[in-house]
């Protein structure tokens, strides 16, 4: 049995743990809020973009001799993966959710006979990814050291996936990530990256432009379609981030609440056995008056 020592050193360090983690839920709480701003700003723009492009789709006669990035390459063989994670851990199942959805999807594609490469987008993701699939990352990226990802970090992401595909390494491209809902629930989110997803339109007559375009829808889509899987990756990277910070103050604040549980019940513990060893001693002091 552990001295009356021994405990007060748990107790107290329970209670030094608590602190570091209530002031983690803090930090969390304060970054939570710009994540979001930011994430919910660019879904906007990000909903536009794809309605823009759908527009332009719609006015393109043949769609087959439009651009690469809109038609694809008329192939399936090759799939690259982009798994967007955190570069830190401490948030719960954030990372865990992320990769097992990942890993789910590519093992039905090798099942299926298809070749398989990943693209990292986090240090967790890479440590994660690289126990089963190491030949398969051909390439990884993090963000350690920045304190908010703008759109420039994004470019050699963006970049090397249309240089793989231009290549013909690549014929299909999808990015996992977390979007935000609330600070308890993130939803995982598979998004056709290559060839880009057209919203359906409902309503064909609703739907026809009347404007006329300079140059003519292919040229422009040409322009459009690189920067939209650079803007579709940033958004994935915001909601990420705000998926984050909530999943992180979620674990910070149960991780408090669990550590003061225990310091309850260490406590209780502590004032049993001093108890015990109290009685013990009064007990020896009268058997040894009745002795005399």
């Amino acid at each position: 049995m552990p001295s009356l020592k021994d405990q007060r050193k748990r107790i107290t360090s329970v209670k030094s743990t608590r602190k570091i983690m209530q002031a983690m839920k803090m930090v969390a709480a304060s970054k939570l809020r710009r994540a979001q701003e930011a994430a919910e700003a660019a879904r906007p723009y990000a909903v536009r973009m794809e309605r823009m492009i759908a527009t332009l789709a719609g006015a393109v006669a043949d769609k087959t001799s439009g651009p690469r990035l809109l038609a694809g390459n008329g192939k399936d063989a090759v799939h690259l993966i982009v798994v967007a994670s955190a570069d830190r851990g401490l948030c719960g199942g954030f990372n865990t959710t992320i990769v097992r959805g990942a890993r789910r999807h590519i093992r039905g594609l090798l099942e299926a006979g298809k070749t398989v490469k990943i693209i990292c987008v986090g240090r967790k993701a890479r440590d994660m990814l690289r126990r089963e699939f190491a030949a398969k990352v051909v390439a990884s990226y993090d963000f350690a050291g920045i304190k908010r990802i703008s759109f420039g970090y994004v470019g050699p992401v963006a970049d090397k996936i249309i240089a793989m595909f231009d290549a013909g390494e690549i014929d299909v491209c999808d990015i996992f990530y977390n979007r935000f809902k609330s600070v308890i629930a993130q939803i995982l989110t598979r998004q056709r990256l290559i060839p880009a997803e057209v919203p359906e339109v409902k309503d064909a007559t609703a739907a026809k432009t009347f404007f006329d375009f300079e140059p003519g829808e292919p040229e422009i889509l040409a322009d459009l379609l690189p920067r939209n899987l650079s803007i579709q990756i940033y958004r994935a990277l915001l909601e990420n981030a705000a998926s984050e910070q909530g999943a992180r103050m979620t674990a910070m604040d149960n991780a408090t609440r669990n550590a003061a549980e225990m310091v309850d019940k260490l406590t209780i513990r502590m004032n049993r056995a001093r108890q015990a060893i109290i009685t013990k001693e009064l007990i020896e002091i009268i058997s040894g008056a009745e002795a005399i």
